[in-house]
This record gives C-alpha cells, sequence and structure tokens, in this order.
C-alpha cells in the first residue's frame, strides 16, 4: 500500500531525506522511529502531499504522491502531531465538515460518524465546543476525523502524546485494532508503546533508513548479531539470591547482576555462547538449585541506541489539564 523508492529532499544545501525506499504492505501496523532531524516528518508531508521531493518516488495505494495526488489523498487518513481543529464548532459539526470535504455518502455519513465517536471515545463530548476540549480529547477529536471516510491507509504522527494512561491503552487499542485491516505508519518517541503497537519497525537517521526489523524478529535475536554489544541471560534458581547473585557477578564477561524475584537477570559483554555454561556452573557453586536459563531479546530501545547514537526523544509533556482529562 506504501511504496518509497529513493526519497530525497534537500531545503537549500541542508539534506533531509536521502535515497530513502521502503514498502509497508495492506494491513501493516509500521512504526517510524529516529531522533529529531532524522526525517520522519519530512516523509509524512511528503506521503501526504504537503511536500514534494526533490527526487525518487512514492506511492499510496499504486498512485503517485505527486503525479497522482489527488488519488492518492483519497487513500490516506492523516493525524499531524498538532491537529489544525476548527475550535467555533462542536466536535459533531467538525467531524460532519470533514465527512463533507471527504465526501462520504449522505447515506452512510450518519451511522459511520457515530461509529467513529463510540470508537474514539468522543460520545461524552460529540456536543461541546472543540475548544473548550482538553488536551487528549483534541486528540482522539484528531484521530477520528483521520479515519472519516474509512481511509486505507493512516499516518499517524505522535498519537498518544500527552494522553494520560488510561486514554493511551484505549488508542493503543484502537490503532492494534486496524491490523489486517488498515495499513498504519505511526511515528512516536514513546518506544515501549511502539513495541507494543507495530509489528515492524523503520528506523532513521540523518535522513537515511540504518535499521528495520519486526517485533517477533527483534525479541528473538540475537545481540550480537543486530550489533549490539551486550546480552542479557534470564536464570531463575532455588536457593539463596544473594550468594548466588554474588558468585555470578564474580564470573568474567559479566557486566551486571539484577535480582529478581526468582532469580536474576544478568548481562553478559562477551560471547554468550562461552559465558552461558560458566553461569550455570557459578549458580551451583555458589549452592542455587538451577531451574532454567533462557536468552532474553534485546529491547527497541537497544535496537534504537546501536542504530541512531541517540538516547530516544522524550515524549512531549502533557496537556495542562493531564491526568484530569475531562470535558
Amino acid at each position: 500500500m506504501i511504496t518509497v523508492n529513493g526519497l530525497t529532499r534537500h531545503y537549500g544545501t541542508t539534506v533531509a531525506l536521502q535515497d530513502l525506499s521502503f514498502e509497508i504492505a495492506r494491513g501493516e501496523v509500521v512504526g517510524f522511529l529516529g531522533p529529531n532531524g532524522a526525517g520522519k516528518s519530512t516523509t509524512m508531508k511528503i506521503l501526504t502531499g504537503g511536500l514534494a521531493p526533490t527526487a525518487g518516488t512514492a506511492r499510496i495505494a499504486g498512485h503517485d504522491v505527486v503525479a497522482d495526488a489527488l488519488a492518492a489523498r483519497r487513500h490516506v487518513g492523516f493525524m499531524p502531531e498538532h491537529v489544525a481543529l476548527y475550535t467555533d464548532g462542536t466536535v459533531a459539526a467538525y467531524l460532519d465538515f470533514v465527512a463533507e470535504i471527504k465526501g462520504v455518502a449522505a447515506t452512510d455519513k450518519a451511522r459511520h460518524l457515530a461509529d467513529l465517536v463510540e470508537r474514539c471515545g468522543l460520545g461524552d463530548v460529540r456536543g461541546k465546543l472543540v475548544g473548550a476540549l482538553s488536551h487528549g480529547y483534541r486528540k482522539r477529536v484528531g484521530l477520528a476525523q483521520a479515519l472519516v471516510g474509512d481511509p486505507a491507509v493512516l499516518i499517524l504522527d505522535e498519537p498518544t502524546s500527552g494522553l494520560d494512561p488510561h486514554q493511551i491503552v484505549g488508542i493503543r487499542e484502537l490503532i492494534r485494532s486496524f491490523r489486517g485491516q488498515r495499513t498504519v505508519l505511526l511515528s512516536s518517541h514513546i518506544l515501549p508503546e511502539v513495541s507494543a503497537i507495530c509489528a515492524r519497525v523503520l528506523i532513521l537517521d540523518k535522513g537515511r533508513l540504518v535499521g528495520e526489523q519486526t517485533a517477533d524478529g527483534l525479541a528473538g535475536a540475537d545481540p550480537l548479531a543486530v550489533g549490539l554489544a551486550s546480552h542479557t541471560v534470564v536464570l531463575n534458581w532455588d536457593g539463596q539470591r544473594a550468594e548466588v547473585a554474588a558468585s555470578l557477578a564474580r564470573v568474567a564477561g559479566v557486566d551486571e547482576v539484577t535480582v529478581t524475584a526468582t532469580g536474576a537477570e544478568v548481562v553478559i559483554g562477551g560471547n554468550p555462547v562461552e559465558i552461558r555454561p560458566k553461569l550455570v556452573e557459578s549458580v551451583l557453586a555458589a549452592g542455587g538449585l538451577l531451574q532454567n536459563i533462557q536468552d532474553k531479546g534485546p529491547s527497541l530501545e537497544d535496537l534504537f541506541l546501536k542504530l541512531t547514537g541517540a538516547v530516544p526523544d522524550a515524549p512531549p509533556p502533557s496537556g495542562d489539564d493531564a491526568g484530569e482529562d475531562r470535558p
């Protein structure tokens, strides 16, 4: 549904995107990650018709976003990080206006909008002025407007930023429900959210695609194979925690030992094939009865740090009424 080939964008002498290529299949929910200035927003603007590339092509449902822009836009619902909403009308009136612009059939409009209001949790505020809504409710209105017309492709920029934990769970589950039904490209600074929602991630840095991984592939990946210097091994045993943990910490190649309720997580900096047997010997020598030992796959944050050399940007602060996000 989304095909990007050699996409390049220059702002004067500044290179925002350089030879970017990727594909997202129908029904995939894909995370779009990168530090500030990596090129995520530029890519999204090009895909949604707000910016022309310097070189390369991008297609939505087979339509070139430049040469066949109108047809491409018909397939796209876009939720920017800061949604420009008409604040002097009610939520219901605003969504009705969006439906008119998108050409939703009059015979289907009432049912369609009622369904969106329910799915986005806007039932309690549908009659309120948009300008009177809290930050959290405005984000939900922004998601609802992106869904008007049942677009096959959704491009979502920071859809959960500024929401309270309860709202984040609701939006997360809604986006997860799109798997297999809509193609979703989701940008977020909250890496655990991306891990929970997306089946695959694309990582940008300095305008280039520097990494691509599926969630399942990341969970089962050998950290050394993806270029990570450390590896975590989880051990569970019966016996004294402190004595065994101290014994593990003395094993050559062990960088860190974190005691858990049933054993410990051990971070090793060397070859796990060589060090793993030494961990087993250490547990037994300290009087522990080993129950199991397993490798812990690298996290999305581990991969992000390795590929970009940057700490993930902190999520934008919540709205001034976050935590009490009520009409």
